[in-house]
C-alpha cells in the first residue's frame, strides 16, 4: 500500500516540478520581452520598470488566469471551465489509448467528427441534448476505430492513419456543413453554423441557473460535471476491471498479453474506439453550450483542442484523475494569455509557457528518479 502511495507521491512531484519550472522560464521570457518593448519605446527606464511589465501585467494575469477582473469586470473562470470541460475528454482520450499502447493523435480529427454529430442532431433532427451528446460520442466512436482497425489487422501505424483521417474529417465535415452556403446548418449571417439556443433550445445543454447570473458572464452548463464523473469511471475502468487489466496488459506487451490468452486486436479497436467516442464527447459537450459557434468556412485549421490533449495526458502521466487537473490548469493557463496587455506581450506567450512545461515532461522519468532517491535515502536514514 505504501508503494503505490509512494509511486503517486513521486508522479504529483515529479509533474509539479515541471509547472514550476515551466513557470520560471515563462517568467524570463516576459522579463526578456517587456525589455524588448521598453527598448524599442526609446524612453528612459529602470529594470524595476521592466520586472514590473513582467510581473503585474503579464505573469500576474497568466497565473490569475479567468480570474483575472474579478471585481472590476464580471469575467470569473467560466472560460476556463467552458474549455476545460472538452479539454478534459480530448486528454482523457489521448490518455486512454496511451495506457493501449497506442499514440492517439487523431483525437483533433474524431473531436471534429464529434461536433458534426452533435450539430447535425441539434441543427436539423431537432433532437434533445442527451441523444446528441449520444450521437456525437458514436460519429467520434467510429472515427476512432478506423485506425485501430488498420493496426490491428493491417500494422498500420496508428499515428499515420489518425493524421490522414484528421485532415479527411475536417474537409469532410467543413464542407457538409457550408453546403455551398445552403445547408441547413449554416447561417450566412454568422459564417457559422446556426445558434443552437435559436433554432433547437431543447438541443442546448442545461445551464446551472442561479449561479450563471451571479458569478459567471453567461450560464454556466452542466459539461463540465459530465467530465470529471467520466474521468472518475474510466480510472475505475482501468484500474478496478479485468476490461482494463487486459488494456494495460496489451499496452506492456502485445506478444506477453496473446501468450496470456488475451485478444489484442479486439483490444487495440476497443481502444481507439473508446478514445474517439470520449473526443467526440468532447465536442459535443462544447458546441452544445450555447456559447460557441462552429466555422466550417475555416477549413484549414483542425482544432487546437485535440492537440492540447495530448499535452492534458503528458502532463499527467496518463492518469484519468490527473488528466482534470492538467486540464483546468492548462485551460487557466490560456485563458490568462487572452487577459495580458497586447502592447507589450502577444497572447500567444501562454501557449509558450504551456508548450515548455509540456516538453519538460519529456524529462518526467528523470525527474521521477531523482525524486524517488530522495524518498529512498529517507528511508535509509530512518532505517539507521
Amino acid at each position: 500500500m505504501w508503494n503505490k502511495v509512494k509511486s503517486s507521491l513521486v508522479t504529483i512531484l515529479s509533474a509539479l516540478l515541471c509547472v514550476v519550472i515551466g513557470l520560471a522560464i515563462g517568467f524570463l521570457l516576459l522579463v526578456l520581452l517587456a525589455h524588448i518593448n521598453r527598448s524599442s519605446s526609446g524612453q528612459p527606464f529602470t529594470f524595476g520598470d521592466v520586472l514590473s511589465d513582467a510581473y503585474f501585467k503579464g505573469f500576474q494575469r497568466v497565473l490569475m488566469g479567468g480570474w483575472y477582473g474579478v471585481g472590476k469586470v464580471p469575467l470569473g473562470p467560466r472560460q476556463e471551465i467552458a474549455e476545460a470541460a472538452p479539454l478534459i475528454m480530448t486528454g482523457l482520450s489521448v490518455a486512454f489509448a496511451f495506457k493501449t499502447g497506442l499514440f492517439n493523435i487523431g483525437a483533433a480529427g474524431q473531436y471534429t467528427v464529434g461536433a458534426f454529430g452533435a450539430l447535425l442532431c441539434a441543427l436539423v433532427l431537432k433532437l434533445p441534448w442527451w441523444l446528441c451528446l449520444i450521437f456525437a460520442m458514436l460519429f467520434g466512436a467510429f472515427w476512432g476505430a478506423i485506425p485501430g482497425f488498420f493496426k490491428a489487422f493491417f500494422n498500420v501505424n496508428e499515428v499515420i492513419t489518425s493524421i490522414m483521417f484528421n485532415w479527411i474529417g475536417l474537409y469532410g465535415v467543413n464542407t457538409i456543413m457550408y453546403g455551398g452556403g445552403n445547408s441547413p446548418m449554416f447561417s450566412l449571417r454568422d459564417s457559422k453554423t446556426w445558434r443552437v439556443a435559436s433554432q433547437s433550445p431543447a438541443s442546448q445543454i442545461p445551464d446551472l441557473k442561479g449561479l450563471g447570473s451571479s458569478f459567471f458572464v453567461q450560464p454556466a452548463t452542466i459539461a463540465i460535471f459530465f467530465a470529471l464523473v467520466i474521468a472518475a469511471l474510466l480510472w475505475v475502468v482501468l484500474n478496478k476491471t479485468t476490461f482494463g487489466y487486459e488494456l494495460k496488459a496489451c499496452g506492456y506487451s502485445k506478444t506477453a498479453a496473446r501468450y496470456a490468452g488475451i485478444n489484442e486486436k479486439r483490444n487495440i479497436i476497443l481502444s481507439m474506439t473508446i478514445a474517439g467516442a470520449l473526443a467526440g464527447l468532447g465536442a459535443g459537450l462544447y458546441y452544445l453550450s450555447g456559447s460557441v459557434q462552429w466555422n466550417p468556412q475555416d477549413s484549414t485549421a483542425l482544432p487546437g483542442v485535440g492537440f492540447d490533449g495530448i499535452s492534458v495526458a503528458l502532463l499527467a502521466s496518463s492518469n484519468p484523475i490527473g488528466s482534470i487537473f492538467s486540464a483546468l490548469f492548462i485551460s487557466h493557463i490560456s485563458a490568462g494569455g487572452g487577459k495580458m496587455d497586447t502592447s507589450i506581450f502577444s497572447p500567444e506567450i501562454a501557449d509558450v509557457i504551456s508548450g515548455v512545461i509540456i516538453y519538460l515532461c519529456a524529462f518526467m522519468m528523470l525527474f521521477k528518479n531523482k525524486i524517488a532517491r530522495l524518498f529512498t535515502g529517507k528511508e535509509k536514514g530512518g532505517a539507521k
